[in-house]
């Protein structure tokens, strides 16, 4: 069999991105400034405008000399993300939102509207090193790894359009961030911790999302996972599993090359024996490929002792893909022989399909109307 190439570490590049506020802690934010010349105290204004008014518009700062605002805008503050296009679906209550790097990148996040939460589905990486076959990120290939700033800029702005009531039902507030979109969050290990400490920091300094509202999700990078355990922020933990037999996850998700599933819910139970934290095994249901009860019953006896919550998420195929959606009666099937194992469980509610919902295929169609 072919050795399927895995991608850890972003190519070279020859333009980094400019550094951001966001990309600093709060003492760095204030030693930064200083190097600028500017008053440490302004750190602290800054971050009232950005983290409490969502507002990454300096030149709107009136509370700040306009020199200053100048300078900020160049320096301190620069423009990371520009939005290239919208499009809606849900009754306007599901929001993908396209989104340019300053290197023309292109990546994705997903504003959704519940009955009682508002989340926002962020990316960490321009494309993605993982190679997952199901996966249009992943069949992409990874173009760079986003930085601290970056990943919390996407938070910020979808914050902002809560806050300006542009979501039906008027103005509401961000509540829940999930690290689910493209790329995988345990190979941008540095920028992705970072931009979380910006998101579970209480306001102003951050935004003051709870940590247990935040989801990080991995494919299972066991390094990464150990390295969480030691953090001492206590989000919660997705494991995308896909399969519970070796032989066909070395397939669905090739990093199983390097750490065998049973590897993978060890270090998983390491970080809900350190957090307390129950966590969630991402599981893409495809028909006749890893949805036959058998593998249902084998998910259940690997999963029936442990503190483990399993998402059932019917598969959005990607363009061309020869694989779908399981049937209703064995996704039904599927969900019964976990319940028998006293397995929690849940069927997604896939939100998204009407606007290429799976991660990267919006970018993939705006790349293709602009060759």
């Amino acid at each position: 069999m072919n050795e399927i190439k895995l991608v850890f570490d972003e190519p070279k590049q020859r333009v980094k991105p400019p550094q951001h506020f966001s990309d600093l802690d709060p003492d760095g934010r204030k030693a930064r400034a200083v190097e600028l010349g500017i008053p440490a105290f302004r750190a602290n204004q800054m971050a009232v405008h950005f983290f409490t008014h969502f507002n990454d518009e300096p030149d709107t700062w009136t509370d700040i000399p306009k020199d200053l605002r100048e300078t900020l805008a160049k320096e301190f503050v620069p423009k990371l993300i520009t939005l290239v296009r919208s499009v809606t679906t849900d009754s306007g209550k599901t929001r993908k939102d396209l989104w340019r790097l300053h290197d023309g990148v292109l990546v994705e996040s997903v504003l959704m509207r519940y009955a009682d939460r508002t989340t926002v589905c962020i990316s960490s990486q321009a494309g993605c090193g993982m190679n997952c076959p199901f996966c249009a990120t992943g069949q992409a290939g990874l173009t760079r790894n986003l930085t601290a700033g970056e990943i919390t800029a996407q938070v910020v702005a979808a914050a902002r359009i809560c806050a300006a009531g542009e979501l039906p039902g008027g103005e509401t507030r961000l509540s829940n961030v999930v690290f689910m979109g493209m790329g995988e969050p345990m190979a941008n290990y540095n920028s992705v911790m970072r931009s979380i400490r910006n998101i579970t920091t209480a306001q102003p300094d951050g935004l003051g999302i709870s940590a247990r509202s935040v989801t990080l999700s991995t494919v299972g990078l066991v390094n990464g996972i150990e390295k969480l355990c030691d953090e001492g922020i206590p989000v919660t933990l997705a494991v995308s599993l896909h399969t519970p037999d070796d032989e066909l996850r070395d397939t669905l998700v090739p990093i199983n090359s390097r750490w065998k599933v049973r590897e993978v819910l060890a270090a998983a139970d390491k970080y809900e024996a350190k957090t307390g934290r129950r966590y969630s095994i991402e599981y893409a249901l495809i028909r006749d490929i890893n949805d036959q009860a058998w593998r249902a019953d084998l998910l259940g006896r690997l999963l029936k002792n442990r503190n483990a919550h399993v998402n059932l998420i019917p598969l959005n195929p990607t363009p061309g893909s020869k694989w779908t959606a399981s049937r209703p009666e064995d996704e039904a099937e599927f969900v019964r022989v976990l319940e028998g194992y006293k397995v929690a469980v849940t069927v997604r509610d896939t939100r998204g399909r009407e606007i290429d919902g799976a991660c990267g295929q919006l970018a993939a169609s705006e790349i293709i109307s602009e060759v």
